[in-house]
């Protein structure tokens, strides 16, 4: 299978640490900033080990002028239906901004998108290629964090397609002639890597799959498949395992039939409204966020590290290369 998403970890462990040395010191030098804690500079090498420094923001510095509500907007993924999971990450960002956060999680990927673009919030939660779009609307926007995958201690995930034992799938090619259901033409996992993937192998879904679904989000696509109305699924590698670790994915019924590349993982995304300074809070408050604190995706995560434009290039040619808008 073509390497179509590709990741330097070398190059991530650098830019990363860099760009969080430059902000380390451009907080310090800001007096009435709060002293950085020096584990705040260093996100990758706590995904590397597995672990997440304890929480050492002491307090925004945001003036009494500046305490207006945070508003995020989150596309479905995992959370539709269960929003209150993200509440304790909403609580910790409260408490450690001295200023309120709310999450919105939308009804579709791109409600998120508009809402973003358009200053309706000042963050988002995005997938890799909703913030794609949203890029190319506003080239302004900002990605500042991204979750630190568990299972891989690195800011990635993979897509994966999943199939009921029963329907005699084997391999991609026994999807043929199969019931088949994405997420969402907006979910990276979901829709846009399988979808190459079967471009890549010569399966056309429109021609080759009896019917072809769009859940809407994950768990939907999950739902569909438990209740028998879909063959096989697309969905992605973090939440499937967390759901079968849970015991709500029969493991004796439901198999992986195949696993893509690295995704760079669902960014969290500044509107280009938000000042410098909210910024930099707003990083140094993710990367010192506790281990265990529940992300878009609906795991457990253990930790945030800083990201930039650059790692999500190739999802911008895999877009291209599909001719998606």
């Amino acid at each position: 299978m073509p390497q179509y998403v590709s990741w330097s970890l070398k190059r991530l462990h650098h830019s990363a640490t860099l760009l969080s040395l430059a902000l380390a010191v451009t907080l310090m030098s800001v007096g009435c900033m709060p002293r950085e804690n020096p584990s705040a500079t260093q996100p990758d090498t706590a995904a590397s080990s597995g672990t997440s420094a304890k929480p050492t923001v002491e307090g925004s510095s945001n003036s009494g002028a500046e305490l207006a509500t945070l508003n995020m907007a989150v596309i479905p993924a995992q959370i539709t239906a269960n929003q209150e999971k993200l509440q304790p990450l909403a609580d910790y960002l409260t408490k450690t901004l001295g200023r309120p956060v709310k999450f919105q999680v939308t009804k579709d990927y791109d409600t998120a998108v508009n809402l973003l673009v358009e200053g309706k919030v000042e963050l988002a939660y995005l997938g890799a290629l909703t913030y794609i779009k949203a890029r190319q609307r506003d080239p302004q926007i900002e990605p500042l964090v991204a979750p630190i995958e568990k299972t891989t201690g690195r800011p990635w995930y993979n897509s994966i397609i999943v199939i009921n034992s029963d329907s005699g799938i084997k391999t991609l090619e026994d999807l043929k002639g199969k019931r088949f259901a994405f997420v969402s033409k907006s979910s990276t996992s979901g829709y846009l890597v399988p979808l190459a993937h079967f471009k890549d192998i010569g399966i056309d879904p429109d021609r080759d799959f009896v019917t072809v679904n769009f859940a809407g989000d994950h768990q939907k696509a999950k739902e569909q498949l438990i209740s028998g109305k879909v063959d096989a699924i697309a969905d992605d590698k973090p939440s499937y395992l967390a759901q079968e670790k849970a015991g709500k994915i029969d493991t004796s019924k439901y198999k992986i039939i195949w696993e893509s590349s690295p995704i760079p993982n669902l960014p969290i995304v500044a509107s280009s409204k938000l000042s410098a300074q909210v910024k930099a809070d707003l990083k140094k408050a993710f990367i010192n966020a506790p281990e265990g604190l529940i992300d878009i995706t609906n795991a457990e995560g253990i930790g945030y590290t800083l990201i930039q434009d650059s790692d999500y290039e190739s999802m911008r040619k895999l877009q291209k290369s599909l001719g998606l808008k």
